[in-house]
């Protein structure tokens, strides 16, 4: 084998491990939805990112690929290459077909517990069929628009990202917050039912994570790779040590969901400039992602009143954004901090305000068209049964009793639909 073949084949080695760790994440990311919300929805939770990962490749695969990466009509969308026709490298497929079914999933934990699964599939379908795949025209594809004017995404805290975050609020605050959580001007706590879920589901994003950055260099470079990893990995490790003191700080306790969400806030943030920031760069700004992270949360649910039981969009929306701007200021070779004037920093702003912009018109668009044909939410009693038996037919859990008043199961099943649930706490 040649040295040429032999490189070729490692570079292929590394971009499919890549791909696995990034399939791998969609078990991270069922855990952490599960975990945060209540036990009786966890089969629709996971059926939900199941289906997912499923009908996203399969869509991306039809069109959205070619949307994405074809040949381009004046920078914003792509025309050829649908169900692969006359695409080479199979490999670069596999791996981008991760990512779209990844910004999709961002909307189910925001949606969660109160969702029409049906209506949630149709949504997916119009994410991983145009709506991401445009974007990721706009800023990956080489002749896209934004790419044009110079914007740095690494690999994806705003086309991944911020697409998928801004899809989840608009879904959120159309679909409406769950039963209970707000009561007049008061806001409610509907804790999750296992942090350890949740804990688990974070460590392996965390894992796979190191995928998602390290297998964008789509080479396995001995240069370019170590230093996205330990970007990746010390932008991490710092947002939760900040997240952890922040949240001592502003409620006299380390808050154990926030603190996990401190992990995810810093990754989403330094995926934008993993390749292009220094270590230092990269750990400041995890630093700040932190606080960012736990006002984002507050704001969202205490100001607009949007029910996001998973912090979604705070961590992938608004870290999303932090992580795209901070190249201006960070970025070793333009950034503000390293005598790059301001130029940088501005053509970050503009792709930010595209994508948001583009995305927010486009979902609610598309969940407009839905909802004549398909409620995108489903009824006050199945909500308060618990999806896994009203979309499902079955529980995550058997229960031999209800520990709390003595019933059997479908006992316990039939008092929930004629109850509005337990109290719930004030936040």
């Amino acid at each position: 084998m040649s040295n040429e073949a032999l490189e070729l084949s490692i570079n292929l080695v590394w971009v499919m491990l890549g791909a696995f760790l990034v399939f791998f994440m969609h078990t991270g990311f069922a855990m952490v939805e599960a975990g945060f919300t209540r036990s009786k929805n966890v089969v629709n939770i996971l059926i939900k990112n199941i289906l997912t990962i499923s009908i996203g490749g399969i869509v991306y695969f039809i069109a959205g690929y070619a949307i994405m990466f074809g040949d381009t009509t004046n920078g914003i969308v792509g025309t050829s290459g649908f169900l692969l026709n006359d695409v080479d490298d199979i490999g670069f497929f596999v791996f981008q077909a991760m990512f779209a079914a990844t910004c999709a999933t961002i909307i189910s934990g925001a949606v969660a517990e109160r969702t029409n699964i049906m209506a949630y599939m149709a949504i997916v379908v119009v994410m991983t069929l145009f709506i991401y795949p445009v974007v990721g025209h706009w800023i990956w594809q080489g002749d896209g628009w934004i790419t044009q004017l110079g914007f740095i995404d690494f690999a994806g805290s705003t086309v991944v990202h911020l697409t998928g975050a801004v899809g989840a609020f608009v879904a959120a605050a159309m679909i409406g917050p769950r039963i209970g959580k707000y009561t007049k001007k008061r806001v409610n706590v509907i804790p999750g039912h296992s942090i350890p879920l949740g804990a688990l589901g974070v460590f392996i994003l965390w894992l796979g994570w190191f995928g998602f950055n390290g297998g964008s260099t789509l080479a396995a470079d001995p240069e370019a790779v170590p230093s996205v990893i330990a970007n990746t990995f010390l932008a991490a490790a710092a947002s939760v040590i900040a997240t952890a003191f922040y949240t001592k700080l502003r409620y006299s306790y380390i808050d154990g969901s926030l603190t996990l969400n401190g992990a995810l806030a810093g990754l989403v943030s330094i995926t934008a400039g993993a390749a292009s920031v220094s270590i230092i760069g990269s750990i400041i700004i995890g630093l700040l992602a932190g606080p960012l992270l736990v006002e984002g949360v507050r704001f969202i649910e205490h100001r607009l009143r949007v029910d996001d039981p998973v912090g979604a969009v705070a961590v992938h929306g608004i870290c999303g954004i932090w992580g795209t701007v901070a190249i201006g200021f960070f970025d070793v070779t333009n950034g503000l901090f390293y005598g790059g004037g301001l130029t940088q920093l501005a053509v970050q702003a503009i792709g930010v305000v595209a994508v948001i912009a583009w995305t927010a018109i486009t979902v609610t668009a598309s969940l407009s068209l839905i909802k004549v044909f398909i409620p995108l939410r489903v009824s006050r009693e199945e909500e308060i049964g618990g999806l896994d038996i009203a979309e499902h037919g079955s529980n995550a859990y058997e229960f031999q009793q209800d520990t709390f008043r003595g019933l059997t199961p479908n006992e316990s099943f039939a008092h929930r639909l004629t109850t509005a649930g337990t109290k719930q706490t004030s936040a």
